[in-house]
């Protein structure tokens, strides 16, 4: 709220004085502060547990990019909404993943879990590597 009364562009790329970069960072610090929170609450005191928190979440992101192609919502809009929407997604999907079974967890641990990342990230890349020959 406070930046929309600043005067200064929502954008990401127009941060171009330490006014406006000063602003951008206090966003990135309450957005992360509040989307981990967010996801802690939808994994711990709503009820969803971590797999529901996660699929809510991800259900609200696959809606930002629905958004994000066919309205003509604002695509800086968006892409802050979206920011928000990953930390939560992170946090839960980071518990579904490491959590015990008996708490609704996948039971990988850090390591098991880090393993199932790291198998999934070259492949995203070696993709991108092939779309972009």
């Amino acid at each position: 709220m406070f930046w929309r009364f600043s005067g200064y562009s929502f954008s990401v790329t127009k941060i171009r004085t330490f006014k406006v970069e000063l602003l951008y960072w206090t966003a990135i610090l309450f957005s992360n502060t509040l989307g981990t929170a967010l996801g802690d609450f939808l994994a711990d005191n709503s009820g969803l547990g971590f797999g529901g928190g996660a699929l809510l979440i991800g259900g609200l992101l696959i809606l930002v990019v629905v958004l994000t192609y066919f309205t003509r919502v604002s695509k800086t809009l968006l892409f802050w909404i979206a920011f928000v929407l990953t930390r939560p997604f992170g946090a839960t999907m980071g518990d579904v993943f490491t959590k015990s079974r008996a708490r609704g967890g996948l039971n990988f641990g850090t390591i098991g879990s880090s393993i199932v990342l790291g198998s999934i990230l070259p492949l995203k890349f070696q993709r991108e590597k092939i779309i972009d020959k």
